[in-house]
């Protein structure tokens, strides 16, 4: 059975893959010439809906989106669902704007979500949507190589250190993509077994 993933990100697919194929599913990258559509959705979910709808009705195939974002909660949530636009520039940029936001908010004040909606949409119009989350708090400079975004800033208690400074392998279990790939592999094999 074969899926198409709304993006052209090669290790989105991937992770994807390494999830969900377990369940028989093959994932397709998003074929060139497809629109983009807008996303202007007020929450993950409906933005990962809209990713999901968008590449289903192009390529007539099931479809798999995520829209992810970190939320701090000492700036109501921000950047949130504008994470990739939160200021003009590169990830190094984000994180310097986002530091400069936090510069007067103390530490232990810092709290933040990395999340992730997970949306598949059938051809039917049927469609299943999951969230999962990872709590952090925001460090007051970036440290570690790995990862990217907002990776050096997201440091994780239980592991002492940044997503950027946890091993890949890691990373990729704990984070909020993962744990929501890991409620979509459940969904879509409920679904499945319902069909």
């Amino acid at each position: 059975m074969e899926f198409v993933v709304a993006s052209h990100n090669r290790k989105k697919i991937g992770e994807m893959d390494a999830i969900l194929g377990a369940l028989g599913i093959s994932f397709l990258p998003l074929p060139q010439g497809a629109p983009e559509p807008v996303e202007d959705g007020a929450a993950f979910e409906e933005n990962a809906l809209i990713k999901a709808r968008a590449a289903c009705a192009f390529t007539g195939k099931p479809a798999v989106a995520d829209d992810s974002g970190l939320c701090v909660d000492a700036l109501g949530g921000a950047p949130g669902i504008y994470s990739a636009r939160y200021c003009e520039g590169s990830d190094s940029d984000r994180n310097a704007f986002l530091l400069e936001n936090l510069a007067a908010v103390p530490d232990g004040g810092r709290q933040a979500q990395f999340v992730s909606a997970v949306a598949c949409v059938f051809p039917s119009g049927e469609a299943l949507v999951v969230r999962g989350e990872c709590a952090g708090e925001i460090v007051r400079s970036p440290q570690g190589e790995g990862g990217f975004g907002y990776d050096p800033l997201f440091y994780v208690a239980e592991y002492g250190c940044t997503f950027a400074q946890l091993p890949a392998e890691v990373k990729n279990r704990i984070s909020h993509r993962a744990r929501a790939l890991q409620k979509m592999k459940q969904a879509l094999g409920e679904y499945y077994a319902e069909q």
